[in-house]
């Protein structure tokens, strides 16, 4: 588990170089899913970390697009940048998938029943709770 932790979070690092904003946040998020998550049976402790690491990669190429970022564009364009991101570090096949299955509907009604996903879109929420007061 550490293992890709911080493997994760250095990818997260470079990748959105001095957005400290999107980097915290995203730190925020994986430190609550890692709580939500000592409470549910079956989690794959990597897939909740990188999914919580990773999942607003998208805003960054929406953003160079579009000049703007919404949900919806971010569960198009973060899916292909975590695989990318994943696949250099050699994480797993069967689990970059379901992580990009996770980042690709994370703002959306749940159209997978991940214990992962319910983790992520709570940890989320939490956060984004938090840095609107």
């Amino acid at each position: 588990m550490e293992y890709y932790k911080g493997k994760i979070t250095k990818l997260l690092v470079d990748y959105f170089e001095n957005d400290f904003r999107r980097i915290t946040h995203a730190l925020e998020v994986l430190k609550y899913a890692e709580q939500i998550m000592e409470g549910t049976p079956n989690c794959d402790n990597d897939i909740i970390i990188a999914s919580a690491l990773l999942h607003d990669v998208g805003i960054k190429p929406s953003e160079e697009k579009f000049g703007y970022n919404n949900g919806k564009t971010q569960e198009e364009y973060g899916p292909p940048v975590a695989d990318t991101l994943l696949k250099n570090i050699g994480f797993p096949n069967e689990k970059t998938i379901k992580v990009c299955e996770i980042i690709g509907n994370h703002h959306s009604p749940s159209r997978y029943d991940y214990p992962e996903l319910k983790i992520l879109k709570e940890a989320d929420r939490i956060v984004n709770k938090l840095e609107c007061n």
